[in-house]
């Protein structure tokens, strides 16, 4: 079994209406809830936009920065993700196509590398 990482960036969403996001809401939770169901949900949520607190960790120069703000500026920001163990790529595009049809938007897929055993 791999794990995969699916997940989109907050700019692919789009415009659309509150009642048109209230809609998705249970779409979306349909979803997680067929995974669990599946055996195959490991985690899954949406990220705070505006208010939540965002900060960077940086220890690259030997001592511990820690910085307001994102590490990098740019345009497009994690907006939610999902991970699932599957037991392979086939798989994980199955949910990956579920969850990008319940929340109107595209899914990117990574896979983890696997987890050394020393």
């Amino acid at each position: 079994m791999a794990e995969y990482l699916i997940y989109f960036n907050q700019q692919w969403v789009g415009e659309h209406t509150e009642e048109w996001f209230r809609g998705r809401g249970p779409l979306a939770k349909a979803v997680i809830d067929e995974m669990k169901a599946a055996g195959v949900f490991v985690f899954a949520g949406g990220l705070e936009e505006g208010d939540g607190p965002v900060f960077s960790a940086d220890d690259t120069s030997g001592t511990m920065v820690f910085t307001d703000g994102p590490y990098v500026e740019s345009k497009e920001f994690l907006g939610g993700l999902a991970v699932v163990e599957v037991p392979d790529e086939e798989a994980a595009r199955v949910w990956a196509g579920k969850i990008a049809a319940a929340c109107g938007w595209p899914q990117e897929v990574r896979r983890f590398k696997p987890m050394s055993t020393d």
